[in-house]
Order: C-alpha cells, then structure tokens, then sequence
C-alpha cells in the first residue's frame, strides 16, 4: 500500500474526472487523501478518500476567469492555504502527490516535502499546437494593462511564494500548464489535437467515467427518445434567454428536451412545453446515456463524456479553452457549432435538424466513442500512477507489492 494525495482547485470540471480515479485507488488498496473545498466534501468522501478541507474562506475560483484574473486568483490561493496543505500532508506522509495542471499550490508542496508528483490535465494539454490561456503572449500582456490590480496582485503573490517556499520547476506565467514527470490527459490520442506532438511524459488515458451519487430530484423516468439534451456548464451563466431559445428551438424536434440550467433558476425560463424538463442539476451521465444531441458550451470534461456516450453535439463556447473544443469537435466531424450572438431559434433548429438527419455525424462519433473507449480511462490512469510509484521507489517499507494492469 501507497499512501496518494490529490490536490485540486474547486471546479466541477477538474474534480469530477478525479473522482473514479481516487475511488479506484483505494479499491487497489492505497491510502488516499483529497484536500478540497467544502461544496465537495461529501463526493470526494464518497470514493473513501479522506477528505482535507483547505483552510481559510472559500477558495474563490469560481466564475468565468480571464487569464489575468485567474493567475492572480490561484497564486493568492496558493499563499493561503499552503501552510494547512503542508501541516496536513506532512502528518499524511503521502508518497506521491497528483495535482490539478493549474494547482499552484500542488508542485510547491511536493517540492517542500520531496514527493513525486503527477499532473491531471482535465482540459486539453498544451503545446505549441495546442496554446495554453495563460502562455506568455502579447494578449496576455495586453490583459495585464487592462487588469494592472490583478496583475500586481499576482507579482505581489508570487513574490511572497518565492520568500517562503522553493518554487523551482512551477512556471512563472503559465499556471494552465503545470507539467510534471507524468500526466494524465483524461481524453483520448484520437480526439486530443496534435496528440503526436507530445513526449511519453503524457499519457491520454481516455475519459475517467465513473459512478456519481445518484440525484433522486431529478425525474429520469420521464424521459422518452429522442432525449435532447442542453447544458451550458457550470462556470458561465449562458442565462435565462439563451437557454429559453435552446428549449424553443429542440421542442418541436425531441420526445424529450432536458435543460441543465445552472445558475439560472429554472422558473427564469418561463412556462415549457410538458416534454421539456428545465433543472438546475442533472445527471449527465445517465441523460447522455440517452441522448440523441447535445448542445454543450465546449467544455472538455463534458465533451469527453458526450463523445464515451457516441452523442452528436453542438457546441456554443462561451470562453477560456471552448473555442478549441469547440473546433476539434467540427474538424472531426463529431457535431456543428455557432457563436452565442448566433444562436437564435431558427438557427439552432436547423442546426439540429442537421446532427440528427446526416448520417456522418452519428459515424463520427461512434468512431470516437470506440477510441475513447479503448483509451481505458481511471483504471489506465490507476496504472500509470501505480507505475510512477515503482520507478520512483517510495513505497513504504513491507508495503504489498504494486502491480499493474496496463
């Protein structure tokens, strides 16, 4: 037995791929800890990893960061609960850490106390090809100019991780693409972009697709095929109006429409046809499960569990990495997608019309299913885990013997 520590940024995005993985290493017998916020105790608990709550107010890494925004958010969070993390992972004794790929706070601490780390790329990874939000760029110099109390508050927060703790090996700028001797892509080599383009130290270990706790609220006894389903994430607010339009434009085409409303009460959408169900949380797993479409802003998390479903989407990004997704998903000819300011009514329909009639797309997408598949997903990434722990040679002493099933 290894002891692991995870250690993440409060996102639904980053999280939710991590939760099979840690539930799957303490099947194979490790010890495994998760420092998070309060908003996800319960579910990281329920993998039976024990469970560290940051220390300070509520990690503030919600809504829609620029990259200027969230640089300066993850190196104040990093100052903040770096004294906690270090306290409680040195009682923990982990022998490995894996970290979020914008976990400031993750190389630090396993810098200070001498731990291997891995990396956990919930987004896409990142090269030359594949451009980073916060790479050093004239853009992001200009968002700099724009947001200068944002900016000095980053320099202000990097100066003070640098007096306190050794910062070698964490980029300067580049907190999007916090790299280490392993990491995880949670997609596959034939949906990531310019998958050739990265060395062996990246493992595309397919989505991490597992069991969720069951939401009793939601009436999935309701739905009748076609399912078209509609959800705009978590981090942006799409609003009442444009999710009002989505609803009106699938209406006439779906046996049942589902709207994941988010942050927008669902009353905000005024009176719905019978067929049409407006929630604010739904489970995505068992609606794509069947689903016929899917309208998604693009976020990588939720495309790669569309594509594990072999569901046809339409994507309509609303910021930071979805424009990307959103033109992987066009090139491979996985689904359709349009600018917000485009997306009125007749528009969509048509769109829809299109996904649901053109034989190409569902062929698309069944050819990413089977690769996504294949990929393995948390029981490959459990491996490559396993497997670092191994070369490294920090397992406990009279520890059982780590094996590996890839």
């Amino acid at each position: 037995m290894s002891a692991v520590a995870f250690l993440n940024i409060g996102m639904h995005g980053h999280i939710n791929p991590t939760l099979p993985l840690a539930a799957e290493l303490v099947r194979r017998g490790h010890s495994v800890t998760y420092h998070t916020t309060p908003a996800y105790a319960d579910e990281i608990a329920a993998t039976g990893a024990k469970v560290f709550l940051y220390a300070g107010d509520e990690i503030p890494l919600s809504g829609p960061p620029s990259a200027v925004t969230l640089m300066e958010q993850l190196a104040r969070t990093a100052v903040q609960v770096l004294p906690g993390v270090l306290t409680d992972l040195g009682r923990a004794r982990p022998d490995l850490i894996v970290h979020d790929s914008a976990c400031l706070w993750g190389p630090v601490a396993a810098r200070e106390l001498d731990v291997p780390a891995a990396s956990s790329f919930t987004t896409f990874a990142f090269n030359r090809h594949v451009p980073s939000p916060t790479r050093a760029s004239w853009g992001l110099l200009a968002a700099a100019a724009a947001r200068p109390r944002s900016a000095w508050g980053y320099l202000r927060s990097r100066w003070e991780l640098r007096r306190r703790y050794d910062v070698r090996g964490v980029p300067l700028i580049d907190l999007a693409d916090i790299r280490q001797p392993l990491n995880l892509v949670y997609t596959s080599r034939a949906f990531h972009p310019d998958a050739a383009g990265f060395d062996q130290s990246y493992r595309f270990v397919g989505p991490s697709i597992g069991a969720r706790p069951a939401d009793s609220s939601f009436p999935l006894d309701r739905l009748r095929d076609p399912v078209l389903y509609v959800s705009m994430g978590t981090v942006f607010d799409a609003g009442p109006r444009l999710l009002r339009s989505f609803a009106d434009a699938l209406a006439p085409l779906g046996g049942t429409v589902v709207v994941a409303t988010g942050h927008t009460d669902p009353a905000e959408l005024g009176p719905l046809p019978a067929h049409v169900i407006a929630h604010g949380s739904v489970p995505q797993l068992e609606v794509l499960a069947r689903a016929a479409l899917f309208i998604t802003h693009g976020g990588v998390n939720s495309v790669n569990e569309a594509l594990y479903s072999g569901v046809p989407m339409l994507a309509v990004p609303q910021g930071a990495d979805q424009a990307l997704v959103a033109r992987r998903i066009v090139e491979l000819e996985a689904g359709l997608s349009i600018r917000t300011e485009d997306a009125d009514v007749q528009t969509v329909r048509a769109l829809a019309e299109r996904l649901l009639g053109e034989p190409r797309f569902q062929a698309a997408v069944s050819t990413l299913q089977d690769a996504q598949r294949q990929a393995s997903g948390y029981p490959r990434a459990a491996d490559e885990l396993e497997r670092l722990l191994r070369q490294t040679g920090v397992t406990r002493p009279g520890a059982a013997k780590l094996t590996s099933q890839g």
